[in-house]
């Protein structure tokens, strides 16, 4: 069976390690022209009950292991003027260590047989053939016929509408990032702001949030809830000018906090957050699926690549368990993927909506003082 894996993310390559070593061979074509081709991000915490899962069913927990970023599970609750309302620690025992996605991404490239990732191959069109199988053509004009379709693609999923009309919505939010570079030596009173993790500083709105990375980096991304309109007002190719425009929704700030955007190192970058339905699903159509974003994009509070990582081992597992039997193992995989990400979307929202709802930064307090307590989310 040719498996075609459309997308050299997480949640791709988690899919192709787990299916070789259950001995299934399977191809991922990326659109990138290589590893190297464009950033891979800042920092993930692997959670235990699903990304770390994932790992182990690759058999690459102990490698991971030697990823952590010692002390970044510490975080933090600031309000606008710099009080710290909330200050956790991070003591090695939590569930959610910290990595670099960039060093996650390339373990798994290592752990895959050479050549299992063609790069450079963009997929353009898709035709349904019979049997469940579909014939793939790629910008570079090279075409395959796949016997299994895997949209493991994002947000802008070319494989989704084989199975979905659903589009992504823009949720009102918009993520400004930035970086700070040395920040101890060039940006002290930003580093003493962020702290040894993650910063949180809310208000109704709006909030800067930050995580110190390797090196002194700090990685900032600035939320505000604004219609799309303002966003396209923002000249971004003029990084002076757009920085002075975001840090003017934060007047009245503390200076620690604002330095954040306005003696940022990089430009500014905007990120509008786009969501699929909480509840999107589909008919089971044969020979093609999704996983990660193509299948959940949801609210960025720490889900996704955790769930794009367990989507793949578990489709894997599933392709495993039913060998001969795709249809069968494709149910088995979208009805359980079908339940978990409707209750991750959810929580992810409600997690989102609390950082910047009318009471924030005191209802994040109470979300994180819960989650401290053993209570269930809900109790936030």
């Amino acid at each position: 069976m040719h498996i075609a894996i459309i997308g050299a993310g997480l949640g791709g390559l988690m899919l192709a390690r787990v299916l070789h070593v259950h001995g299934i061979a399977a191809t991922v074509y990326e659109a990138d022209a290589s590893p190297q081709a464009r950033s891979q991000g800042g920092m993930l915490d692997i959670h235990a009950d699903s990304g770390q899962r994932a790992l182990k069913a690759a058999g690459l927990h102990d490698a991971f292991r030697a990823l952590i970023h010692a002390g970044g599970e510490a975080s933090r609750v600031l309000d606008r003027h710099g009080t710290v309302l909330l200050d956790e620690g991070d003591d090695g025992t939590g569930g959610r260590p910290e990595v670099p996605r960039g060093e996650l991404r390339r373990l798994l490239l290592d752990a895959l047989p050479a050549g299992t990732v063609h790069w450079g191959h963009k997929l353009a069109s898709v035709a349904t053939l019979d049997g469940g199988r579909h014939m793939l053509g790629f910008a570079n004009g090279a075409t395959v016929t796949s016997e299994l379709l895997v949209g493991a693609d994002g947000a802008w999923s070319r494989v989704r509408p084989l199975l979905s009309g659903a589009q992504p919505a823009y949720s009102g939010i918009t993520f400004i990032e930035t970086y700070l570079l040395d920040s101890d030596r060039r940006h002290g009173a930003g580093a003493q702001a962020v702290g040894a993790g993650a910063l949180f500083a809310l208000a109704p709105g709006k909030g800067i949030q930050a995580h110190r990375e390797a090196d002194g980096v700090l990685h900032a991304y600035v939320a505000l809830r604004k219609p799309e309109s303002w966003l396209a007002g923002i000249d971004f190719a003029d990084p002076a000018a757009a920085r002075a425009c975001i840090a003017a929704e934060f007047s009245g700030w503390a200076p620690a906090l604002t330095a954040l955007i306005t003696d940022a190192d990089t430009p500014p970058v905007p990120r509008p957050v786009h969501m699929l339905p909480v509840d999107h699903r589909w008919q089971r159509v044969a020979g093609a699926t999704l996983l990660g974003d193509a299948a959940h994009l949801m609210a960025p509070a720490g889900e996704g690549a955790n769930l794009a990582m367990l989507d793949g081992a578990e489709l894997a597992q599933a392709l495993a368990a039913h060998r001969g039997d795709a249809d069968a193992a494709l149910l088995a995989y979208e009805t359980a993927l079908f339940a978990r990400s409707s209750a991750a979307a959810a929580e992810s929202e409600r997690v989102l909506r609390l950082c910047l709802d009318d009471d924030a930064p005191h209802s994040l307090v109470r979300f994180f003082t819960a989650m401290q307590d053993g209570g269930q989310a809900g109790e936030a």
